[in-house]
């Protein structure tokens, strides 16, 4: 493993953990060191992760490592159920009973059948070869390959998230937005909001939807299973900025064969205008005659920079600058993937401008740390309720954030 200045791209074990802490009437039992979970609850709780599964570790140590013993992970699974008694345990993986060669799926198998009454789903990709998203992606489509029981879809129309998970920055006011909007515009609730905001029992009935909105690419695997069993339709799709937003409703207007409330669509409308039409002519003014200090720079999740450059570059007209995307695995030629040396040196490099980033870069770079839209996080998290960056809340908020930077840019020249 390389030196690295900052925190480096995390593993598939990370991005499962971050997909699964937040479900209720669940427990982790990780099949690995002591102090992996230990640090792993502290980073959880500093990103906002609550009242979400419990979690243990089975503490192995090199006896059980050169022997191979899976004698501690039937110890742990017993305390847990004695004592928590969740309707399922889930079993993550780490790196070296993975790499010794021991399948947690066998041990799953055979340790479930004296626990009727407790699922054991076990995971895999707890290898160093697996990255975060694929960890995130096979969390998700696991969860529904196993858990939605045979339902009826409701009688009121309904609907699921798939992919609002942890390791994504504001994820739960993202969620909040989506939820506020879909109430107002189609009187839709949700049954699930896979995983930021749910439960076991909500997972079982997500077949009962009308809808999966699919807010990031690794979800749209889950998605089409859900298609296959239960003929629910799906939209791949995170709502930013006025137009965006939009255009994201017709689009479920369409998928469901409904209308939306003209008049919650139009209010929104219409209030985003009214608080961004008066800074709309110093917007322009600062654009034409100081283009080169405004560039919007966006390292974050491929679909989130997407999506905001989409908002701030196309409806905003703010010049593009340079843009990456945190893996390797979504790299393209638009929004390519930066190595920790190219995207320091690109941050070094834009002396001035919109630049958004994980609030680790930001801090070394010494620039605006209110313009943070991605994970690492150098700060404690503990207020759910403050403002998206999707939807149209999420726009009138984006604006405020630009239009506050370029004033303080301006400030200290």
């Amino acid at each position: 493993m390389g030196l690295h200045r900052f925190k480096p791209l995390p593993s598939g074990r990370m991005g499962i953990l971050w997909t699964l802490s937040s479900v209720r009437e669940a427990a982790i039992v990780e099949f690995g060191c002591m102090g992996h979970m230990m640090y792993s609850g502290i980073s959880l709780k500093n990103i906002g992760v609550r009242n979400g599964a419990k979690r243990y570790s089975t503490h192995i140590d090199e006896t059980d490592i050169a022997l191979g013993g899976t004698h501690k992970l039937a110890a742990a699974i017993a305390h847990v159920i004695r004592h928590d008694n969740p309707k399922v345990i889930f079993l993550l993986p780490s790196s070296i009973p993975e790499m010794i060669g021991i399948d947690l799926f066998s041990e799953a198998q055979a340790l479930q059948k004296e626990y009727p009454e407790t699922l054991l789903l076990p995971f895999g990709n707890g290898g160093f070869k697996v990255k975060q998203h694929q960890g995130v992606e096979e969390a998700l489509l696991r969860l529904i390959q196993v858990l939605p029981r045979d339902t009826d879809k409701t009688e009121q129309p309904t609907f699921n998230i798939i992919g609002s998970c942890a390791d994504l920055f504001r994820f739960q006011a993202d969620a909040a937005e989506i939820l506020r909007i879909m109430k107002g515009a189609f009187g839709m609730s949700p049954v699930c909001v896979l995983t930021s905001d749910t439960s076991v029992t909500e997972i079982e009935n997500m077949g009962g939807a009308h809808l999966n909105l699919v807010i990031r690419r690794e979800g749209e695997r889950a998605a089409k299973q859900l298609q296959n069993r239960f003929g629910t339709p799906f939209l791949q799709a995170r709502p930013y900025g006025i137009q965006g937003t939009l255009g994201w409703i017709n689009e479920i207007a369409q998928v469901l064969g409904i209308c939306p409330n003209k008049e919650f669509v139009e209010a929104e409308r219409a209030e985003c205008e009214s608080l961004y039409r008066d800074i709309l002519p110093t917007l322009r003014h600062v654009i034409s005659d100081h283009s080169d200090e405004i560039r919007l720079c966006i390292g974050a999740h491929a679909d989130v920079v997407r999506g905001v450059l989409d908002f701030g570059c196309g409806e905003l007209s703010l010049p593009p600058g340079i843009c990456w995307c945190d893996s390797p695995d979504m790299s393209s030629d638009e929004i390519p993937y930066y190595s920790e040396d190219f995207w320091t040196h690109a941050i070094k490099a834009q002396k001035k401008g919109l630049i958004m980033a994980s609030g680790e870069a930001l801090e070394w770079a010494k620039r605006n740390r209110a313009l943070q839209i991605s994970n690492p996080d150098t700060q404690q998290r503990l207020n759910p309720y403050i403002p998206p960056f999707t939807g149209f809340r999420g726009a009138i908020h984006l604006i405020d954030l630009w239009l506050n930077a370029i004033r303080k840019q301006e400030s200290e020249e």
